[in-house]
């Protein structure tokens, strides 16, 4: 829908960004969609930690974002003090605390954390 292409993953490019073989990045990038659709494929909790953007969790079928304050900083260009801003962000369940333990977000406590 929407006329978009699918366009292969380009995996000499990660494998030059992430400073690794292409064999290396390959075999990364291919484990750990594999171990993504088995844990979605038996509803076990997953999150994805998105280093100085916060944590993606999918849970059954709740997919929920999480951003950790600094990066929202950064996109909005200014200084989120507040208060009420603040709070209205923390009631949306937006903002997240790189202190918070990841598997406390989901609602068993247990999660595959990724990437390891």
């Amino acid at each position: 829908p929407g006329g978009k292409q699918l366009e292969p993953l380009k995996y000499a490019k990660v494998a030059v960004e992430a400073s690794v073989s292409r064999r290396k990045a390959e075999s990364c990038i291919l484990g750990t969609t594999s171990l993504l659709y088995h844990c979605l494929v038996k509803g076990v909790s997953v999150a994805f930690v998105l280093r100085d953007v916060g944590v993606l969790l999918i849970e059954g079928s709740m997919v929920q974002m999480r951003f950790y304050l600094d990066f929202l900083e950064k996109v909005t260009g200014e200084r989120i003090q507040d208060s009420a801003t603040l709070k209205a962000l923390q009631q949306l369940d937006m903002v997240l605390s790189r202190a918070v333990p990841v598997a406390s977000l989901s609602f068993t406590g247990r999660v595959i954390i990724f990437p390891k």
